[in-house]
């Protein structure tokens, strides 16, 4: 966890700065789960037909690998967007 993210709760007592820590460690995994978790729903769904084999068949194959690509370039470009509105609110503070 980037230490940032604690600098408001300098007046704070160490054990609720060590709760906060692990509140924010526990909703940054859980949203990490939950996009990995959407990830493969949707690829698996948009890609996956036939389920005749044990493996992916390889027009499956190289549709999820294009799938995630795109789904992870989408979250990475969403992420830095919202670092760049968030750096722009609070220069003009």
């Amino acid at each position: 966890m980037d230490k940032n993210m604690l600098a408001g709760l300098e007046g704070l007592p160490e054990e609720d700065k060590a709760r906060m820590s692990s509140m924010i460690d526990h909703v940054q995994l859980r949203d990490s789960l939950r996009m990995y978790n959407s990830l493969v729903e949707r690829c698996f769904n948009d890609c996956v037909d036939n389920f005749t084999r044990k493996t992916l068949q390889k027009q499956e194959e190289t549709c999820v690998m294009r799938c995630a690509e795109k789904f992870l370039k989408h979250s990475m470009r969403v992420g830095l967007r919202f670092a760049e509105l968030n750096s722009q609110a609070a220069t003009q503070d």
